[in-house]
């Protein structure tokens, strides 16, 4: 019996997290289906999807209710209502957590964006976060800006596992991994089991695309054109290489003696953002062993309904994907003016979503007060 798209991708090495979450689909049973239907074995949330479930969702005014009536802020009220969706899936997903040693079954939850650049405001508002939602299988997902690394050093040297967002460049993939270490290091040196501390790296395609497309119509030429869709997946399979080399470091070899589980390359931003690429993209053409493509559904019923799984199509693929940057170079589009442009834009999108929240939480309360 052939598999399906999605269990082929599971059988290739792909853990399957759905990038969304909303109270509707814990209660109405939607998300622990998909766990069956679906080889979904993990969620990843932010703002923006927090936004929307608030923006839509009737099923958050029993507790808007409670929180308004016990004269709750929006910020206790947008912090409540979070870590118990997360809680809540993350108790969906526990037996996952548990068949995989904890690898996958895992559920994110971000620190507040406005922290972003406020590294012991971030490392605070991670133990706050871990302590409220208070299951094994969360990862407290914390922004790779600079400020970002020394927070995810300091959470991860606590015991607490983490999901580091909004990684655009090769470069700093590798700060990450080396803050990653050097978190694994510290909690060896705290008397923490590394077996029971989990990371993911969340490198983020379609954007790339998105912003190099537009530099490259702008140009207008056959060369720019030839080049059109070829840097997200070409910047996220050198992502690949750097993790592979990496993690078969002598450094790496000492934490893994001691039973630290490496951190995964997560493909994040997976998306099709151009109507004129196929829409299973950024899924099929990264497939390659222990990473984790995060896909909002959309992407997910593309992947199952007609995503064609060929085995790996990451490794191999390095020569042919820094000719890609190279080409992009020599033509004028300059790779760090990218990714710096895009971990800047990504925070202030990230930033927007959480006032939306607010907003939207804010009049949510109001109402209720009557």
């Amino acid at each position: 019996m052939t598999p399906t798209p999605t269990a082929a991708l599971s059988q290739a090495g792909v853990s399957i997290w759905l990038d969304d979450l909303s109270r509707e689909r814990i209660t109405t049973g939607t998300l622990k289906a998909l766990i069956t239907e679906r080889n979904v074995v993990g969620v990843t949330t932010n703002p923006s999807i927090f936004a929307a479930a608030l923006k839509n969702g009737e099923s958050y005014s029993a507790q808007v209710k409670q929180l308004a009536a016990n004269g709750a802020d929006v910020d206790t009220a947008v912090f409540e209502i979070t870590t118990t969706d997360v809680a809540q899936a993350c108790d969906i997903f526990a037996p996952v957590a548990e068949k995989t040693d904890g690898v996958d079954g895992r559920v994110s939850i971000e620190v507040d964006p406005r922290l972003a650049r406020d590294t012991e405001g971030t490392i605070a508002e991670a133990r706050h976060l871990f302590d409220a939602v208070g299951r094994t299988n969360v990862h407290i997902k914390i922004p790779a800006t600079a400020e970002g690394l020394a927070a995810i050093t300091a959470t991860l040297a606590a015991g607490i596992s983490v999901n580091v967002t909004l990684i655009f460049s090769l470069e700093r993939y590798r700060e990450v991994i080396n803050a990653f270490m050097l978190g694994l290091e510290q909690a060896k040196e705290n008397g923490h089991d590394l077996a029971t501390i989990h990371s993911v790296a969340s490198f983020f395609v379609s954007r790339v695309d998105a912003e190099i497309d537009k530099r490259l119509d702008a140009l207008g030429t056959d060369e720019a054109a030839a080049l059109r869709g070829k840097a997200g997946l070409a910047n996220a399979r050198l992502a690949y290489q750097v993790y592979e080399e990496a993690f078969s470091s002598e450094r790496w070899k000492v934490l893994a003696s001691a039973g630290a589980h490496p951190q995964r390359p997560l493909w994040a931003s997976t998306g099709v953002k151009d109507p004129a690429y196929p829409d299973t993209l950024y899924v099929t053409g990264l497939v390659a062993e222990g990473v984790v493509n995060t896909m909002p559904e959309k992407t997910l019923e593309a992947t199952a309904d007609h995503g064609e799984i060929t085995g790996n199509t990451v490794t191999g693929t390095y020569a042919e994907s820094n000719e890609v940057l190279d080409r992009l170079e020599n033509i004028g589009i300059s790779y760090k003016e990218v990714v710096h442009l895009l971990e800047e834009e990504g925070l202030d999108k990230f930033v927007v979503s959480w006032n939306e929240l607010l907003e939207t939480v804010t009049a949510a309360l109001d109402s209720a007060k009557g």
